[in-house]
């Protein structure tokens, strides 16, 4: 993340899981978008506390409004900084996105990316978690319908190259 990067959309209790072939489960994080970058935050220095109550608030938001590009207050750009220095969170900047396209599903929406990264092609789908169960593994067991589009064409409008 650059100094003069800001935030512009930040996501939590988002699903992430591989498209590839013989992939099984997936893992919880955040989706944050700033001015030149989307990152997946799984491993964060947020409080728990704090996370449960983002993603209560966020539940509530959805249910009015569907739009994606929202941001929560309790965690800025410095926090942010403090959780990329974990070398399992992702920080891909646009132009290393191949692909992305969204979908509605009876179920809920999902956001697909492609991208490249150290050499390696990847391929994830992220959703908006509702409800979870938590035994024996933590995973969703609803998900929200939300709009993707204004996030997609946020990427979309600041790549060089787009599929």
């Amino acid at each position: 993340m650059q100094p003069d990067e800001k935030i512009q959309a930040h996501l939590v209790s988002v699903w992430r899981e591989s498209k590839k072939f013989f992939s099984i489960g997936g893992r919880e994080g955040m989706l944050v978008l700033t001015d030149k970058h989307l990152m997946f935050v799984h491993k964060t220095k947020a409080k728990m506390n704090w996370w449960k109550a983002i993603t209560q608030r966020q539940v509530i938001n959805f249910v009015k409004s569907k739009n994606t590009m929202i941001r929560h207050d309790g965690y800025d750009d410095d926090d942010l900084v403090n959780d990329l220095e974990d070398d399992r969170n992702v920080e891909l900047a646009f132009d290393d996105i191949s692909s992305i396209s969204f979908e509605e599903k009876n179920w809920g929406s999902s956001l697909h990316l492609e991208y490249e990264k150290d050499g390696k092609q990847e391929k994830f789908q992220y959703s908006i978690a509702q409800d979870w169960v938590k035994y024996p593994a933590k995973e969703p067991t609803k998900y929200m319908k939300v709009n993707w589009e204004p996030f997609v064409q946020f990427i979309k409008d600041r790549q060089k190259f787009t599929k």
